[in-house]
């Protein structure tokens, strides 16, 4: 994975992320690594809409699957950032099953975001330092 590696969170695949292929949907996969930056973000003090009182916005998302999960597994999501600017970054997402079998990739691109005005904002400083540190 490319950039400096934050942190990794262990996840279950509850029985509500299992669709009818009887595995892991793709839709519930997105949704626990918004679950594990979620987690990431609170073991700072921080959530999506504050970090220093400026938010985070998706600007994309590509996922890509090596091998199913069911109910029951415990994943290991590790989360990598790369690309930061003055307004963003890169989080590189990798997913791996309790067997240390490869389970998907993933990317999401970041913008800092002033909810308020609508706007992109600048990075906090305290993101930099994390980033470089």
């Amino acid at each position: 994975m490319p950039g400096k590696q934050l942190t990794t969170i262990e996840l279950a695949v509850r029985i509500t992320d299992i669709n009818y292929g009887n595995h892991l949907g793709n839709d519930s996969l997105v949704g626990l690594l918004h679950d594990a930056r979620m987690q990431w973000l609170r073991s700072l003090n921080f959530t999506e809409l504050n970090i220093d009182g400026t938010g985070l916005i998706m600007s994309d998302l590509a996922v890509e699957y090596k091998a199913e999960a069911f109910y029951g597994d415990k994943l290991m999501v590790s989360i990598f950032v790369d690309d930061p600017s003055a307004v963003g970054f890169d989080l590189y997402y990798s997913v791996l099953n309790q067997n240390n079998v490869f389970i998907a990739k993933a990317k999401t691109g970041m913008v800092c975001y002033n909810y308020e005005k609508k706007k992109v904002a600048s990075m906090p400083e305290s993101l930099k330092v994390i980033f470089l540190s």
